[in-house]
């Protein structure tokens, strides 16, 4: 994330919902396994030998996902939540992996190394205000070495189109999965337009390619979850 651009303070995560993460999302299980071997797919071209940029690591799923496939790669995960980030230190220490990470306090601005081979954005530009995605995908455009990936997985939607009401009913399932009350959902829209930084899938793509990026290339959707990837063009 780029600082001072969340919808979400720095401190929404706190340490009891940080250790809790995995336990209230493993309903929606079954989604990010398909997301993660969707993503290694997208990656394949990716050398054996790379370094990641993990923006938005979270408690460090996406790493833990990569590092058990990819023994060549190094990570750099960046997280505003310095809850989320000692869980991820703690996992990544327990999986035998933690000597090819390294974890930054911060947002993606914060991160001083750049010519990545991949930078991957796992369910978190959602949470970027919109007046703010321009300098949120230059500031990972400018991470990227030439010709590298960008993966990123969203919540997307257009609300301004028909088939949104039924969107929305499919998303309050997947909430539900997640433990949500019937007093909560009622709220859910709101959420969506008001508190989260949700565009449309066709706001995103146009964003991307304003950042210097190649034509988003759709790999992933569950609902309203969208996963795009592109690269940063050779020239």
């Amino acid at each position: 994330m780029t600082k001072k651009t969340t919808s979400l303070p720095s401190n929404f995560f706190t340490q009891q919902m940080a250790e809790g993460y995995d336990q209230r999302n493993s309903g929606l299980r079954p989604i990010s396994d398909c997301l993660h071997f969707l993503m290694h797919l997208a990656l394949t071209r990716v050398p054996e030998q790379a370094r990641i940029l993990c923006v938005g690591v979270g408690i460090g799923a996406e790493v833990l996902s990569l590092a058990q496939l990819r023994p060549g790669w190094q990570f750099v995960g960046v997280d505003p939540s310095t809850e989320m980030l000692e869980v991820a230190k703690a996992r990544l220490a327990g999986a035998g992996v933690i000597g090819r990470c390294k974890l930054v306090h911060g947002y993606v601005d914060d991160v001083a190394e750049d010519e990545f081979d991949v930078v991957l954005s796992l369910l978190v530009a959602h949470f970027i205000e919109r007046k703010a995605r321009p300098a949120f995908y230059r500031a990972i455009y400018d991470r990227l070495k030439r010709e590298a990936a960008f993966v990123s997985a969203e919540i997307s939607a257009d609300f301004d189109a028909p088939e949104f009401p039924s969107m929305l009913e499919d998303w309050k399932q997947v909430q539900r999965q997640m433990g949500a009350t019937e007093e909560s959902l009622t709220k859910l829209e709101a959420m969506l337009r008001e508190v989260l930084g949700v565009v449309s899938p066709q706001d995103t793509s146009a964003l991307w390619k304003e950042a210097g990026l190649s034509l988003p290339i759709p790999f992933f959707q569950a609902f309203m979850i969208h996963g795009w990837h592109a690269v940063r063009p050779a020239n």
